[in-house]
This record gives C-alpha cells, sequence and structure tokens, in this order.
C-alpha cells in the first residue's frame, strides 16, 4: 500500500460503524481489503473485493487498485495481470451509496486508473462474470483481453441514471451503430452479445473462468517480453492516432462540458435519485427498469 493511503486509512479508523440503506441493506465501511493483490508464478491477480455493492467503484476502490497496479508495475516476476470480482459481478459501475460513508481524501478518478490500464505496461486480462456495467463495462474494456463467464452481463446502464459514460471506451470497441445501441438505450446484453459486438474475447462456463484467464497470463509469461509490450504499443498507438485520447477528454469541450453538467437536473434523474435516497435501492432498480 502506498503510504499516502496508509495515512488516509490511520485517519479514518474510526469509521467502523455499518451503515445501511434506506431499504436495510448493510454496506461495509471502505477499508485496505477492498481490493486483493495475489502474487503468482509469472503473473498476478487483482481482485476488486467488495462483494456486498457487487464490487462497485468509489474512491477507496480507486486509490487500492491504482496501488496494486503499482506492486504489478514493479514486480519484475510479474509479467501479466488478470482482473476479476469477488463475489457474482466484476463490476456493478460507480457507487451509487458512496455518500454513506464521505471521503474527501485525494484518489485518482476512474478515467486515470483506466487509462493507466490501456497504457500499462504488461498486459491486462478482465476476467467477467455476472454484471460489468457502467465504468464495469469500461474497466473491462479496456484491459487489453476480457475473458467473460456465459453468466456475464455487459452494458452502459449511465443514461438510465441520468449520467454520461465516464470513459468513452465503447466506440473504439464495437464501432459507431453498436456504440449507440449501447450508449443511448443503455440495455445490457449477454455475454455471446458481447463477443459478437467486439467486447468480449471468449465466453466460457463460470466454473472454467479464472482457470482460463489464468492460462493466458501464463502464455502471456511465457513470451518474449519486449515485443509482448512492443505489439500491446503499436495496437494502442493506431487507436491513439484515431483519436482515442482525444475523445477521452470530451469533458473539455464546452458544448458537452455544459450539457454533462446539466445531466443531473433531468426530471427523470432527480426522481430517480431521490427513489434512491428516500426508499433505497429495490425501488430505484424497480424504477430504473420498467421500460427494459
Amino acid at each position: 500500500m502506498r503510504p499516502e493511503n496508509r495515512d488516509i486509512f490511520n485517519r479514518r479508523t474510526n469509521m467502523t460503524e455499518i451503515k445501511r440503506t434506506p431499504d436495510g441493506i448493510e454496506i461495509p465501511p471502505p477499508g485496505p481489503g477492498d481490493v486483493l493483490y495475489e502474487p503468482r508464478d509469472g503473473y498476478a491477480i487483482i481482485t476488486l473485493n467488495r462483494p456486498v455493492v457487487l464490487n462497485a467503484i468509489n474512491k477507496n476502490l480507486l486509490r487500492l487498485l491504482d496501488s496494486a497496479l503499482d506492486k504489478a508495475e514493479s514486480d519484475g516476476d510479474v509479467k501479466a495481470v488478470i482482473l476479476t470480482g469477488a463475489g457474482r459481478a466484476f463490476c456493478a459501475g460507480g457507487d451509487l451509496y458512496s455518500s454513506l460513508y464521505p471521503d474527501d481524501e485525494p484518489a485518482p478518478s476512474g478515467l486515470d486508473v483506466q487509462m493507466r490500464i490501456f497504457d500499462f505496461a504488461k498486459p491486462v486480462i478482465a476476467a467477467v462474470r455476472g454484471h460489468a456495467v457502467g465504468q464495469g463495462c469500461e474497466l473491462a474494456g479496456v484491459c487489453d483481453f476480457t475473458i467473460a463467464s456465459d453468466d456475464a452481463r455487459f452494458g452502459e446502464i449511465q443514461i438510465r441514471h441520468g449520467f454520461g459514460p465516464p470513459v468513452l471506451i465503447t466506440p473504439f470497441l464495437v464501432g459507431l451503430k453498436n456504440a449507440k445501441e449501447l450508449l443511448l438505450l443503455g440495455d445490457q446484453i449477454d455475454a455471446h452479445e458481447a463477443q459478437r459486438m467486439g467486447l468480449v474475447n471468449k465466453v466460457v462456463s463460470g466454473d472454467d473462468l479464472m482457470s482460463e484467464a489464468e492460462a493466458m497470463a501464463k502464455k502471456l509469461a511465457s513470451l518474449p517480453q519486449r515485443t509482448v509490450l512492443l505489439n500491446k504499443l503499436l495496437v494502442n498507438r493506431a487507436y491513439v492516432l484515431a483519436g482515442f485520447r482525444e475523445a477521452m477528454a470530451y469533458r473539455d469541450v464546452p458544448e458537452i462540458e455544459e450539457i454533462l453538467n446539466s445531466t443531473r437536473d433531468d426530471e427523470v434523474s432527480q426522481r430517480r435519485l431521490r427513489l434512491l435516497t428516500e426508499e433505497g435501492w429495490g425501488a430505484f432498480i424497480k424504477n430504473r427498469d420498467a421500460m427494459h
């Protein structure tokens, strides 16, 4: 753990009371175990470990994920990384209940961490089971490979909440028409449809997910490492020359920034967020998915 992250946890040691959502779901406080790092022979496994909230992303998770990437980057024995989620999901996107535990400490943004994975000097494999939606879909998307279990679900569901996409990776993965279908409708798709669109490399059974990911990591670790890095850089460069980084910086475009800042004022968005804060997750989901 980075020293600055350890200091943050030391300052927040009194955060031990478990808080509940309006509908009674207990949400554990942020802790140092919210991301796990496990070095193996030639590769490492990084696990998002907030299963109660389907590994939803908050500032604490971003700090810890960034620190785990530091470990993988500095360990010469690690030639590849597997990124996965604990429990029944890969990642449900941004944590809609992060306000239960206010966190004003510095943290990298979701964009910072995801672009770090895109640029990472070692190949990263996403091993996805269950939901990979919102930021979770994009987190899987920026990895070099995505292996999905046959029960995996993908989607850019933020539009149903009134949010824009935090990382605009999807058009570069699936093309114009598919990207508009995912981003404008907010529907979820199954693993096989995700593979057809280009979000996923391989679909396997849930029982075989980690063994398939580890087999790929071992194969990558056995290859000439400078050539693996070179080929990753060359493929990434093609996307960069096609405008990938400029697309990521959409918040710097004044017209887009104006619309982005006004999305929370949308009547539908406000109604759904009120349901979340007043009645809880169940009422929010029921209203959000009523037309889907």
